[in-house]
């Protein structure tokens, strides 16, 4: 069973037409919750979505008392979430609900031979402005060359990873940027799956170059330190105390 994660902040237009697309992909991908996370918006985003639950059964709302950002918002709703399976993805309608069953499948593939698993999206075709297309491109490259994480688009924020994996990932602010990395330090096998980007149609996007670029750096840092202090692959606890 799947639970669909979404952070939000000030997406009030964008609240309804995404849960009708997340209604329809649940009834071929085994999603049986959907949690919102609103991050203290001060538009009418709660509002609509207390609304909202009188109409879509799988919808669970928490929220937060002070914005606190995208990581602090995934992390709320991996607690929260009572599935084993999660997907991640943003609020804004650029991500599409119809890509779940191509995440899901790919995982059921896979899942057997590799217990510890993550199916990362990968947009085919970004719609945004040359400045974020451009930038995000630079940014891959000098993420993947520093971290070596395979991953040519970790800013696609549609993923889907075992609860049991995200819980145990070190947390800080922006983390949702470096998953691959952070989970394959802890022996996680990531692959990928190509999925659909669409234009935002409503609201507005919540990130500058300027602010992507100078956490990017830092961050960058902090991760490459982080990739060599993980445990050692297939290192395990045995209990002896009825050997004794």
């Amino acid at each position: 069973m799947i639970t669909v994660i979404v952070p939000v902040h000030n997406e009030q237009d964008n609240i309804i037409p995404l849960l009708e697309e997340l209604t329809q992909a649940a009834q071929s991908a085994s999603v049986t919750e959907i949690i919102y996370i609103d991050d203290a918006s001060t538009d009418k985003t709660f509002e609509i979505l207390k609304d909202a639950t009188h109409n879509f059964p799988l919808l669970r709302i928490l929220r937060h008392n002070v914005k606190s950002g995208q990581s602090a918002a995934f992390l709320s709703g991996v607690r929260a979430a009572q599935n084993p399976v999660i997907v991640l993805m943003d609020g804004d309608g650029q991500n599409n609900p119809a890509d779940i069953p191509k995440l899901y499948a790919e995982y059921e593939k896979h899942a057997a031979t590799s217990p510890k698993l993550m199916v990362a999206g990968q947009r085919e075709k970004r719609h945004d402005n040359a400045l974020r297309r451009i930038s995000s491109i630079l940014a891959n490259k000098i993420r993947s060359f520093i971290l070596q994480d395979t991953i040519r688009d970790t800013g696609c924020s549609l993923k889907l990873i075992r609860r049991e994996d995200y819980m145990r990932l070190p947390y800080f602010n922006h983390m949702h940027r470096f998953l691959p990395a952070l989970l394959m330090r802890d022996h996680v096998t990531i692959l990928t799956a190509d999925v659909s980007h669409r234009p935002r149609e409503r609201g507005q996007s919540k990130y500058g170059f300027w602010d992507r670029l100078w956490v990017g750096i830092s961050d960058l840092v902090g991760v490459r330190w982080l990739l060599f202090r993980g445990l050692p692959k297939n290192f395990e606890v045995k209990d002896i105390s009825n050997d004794v």
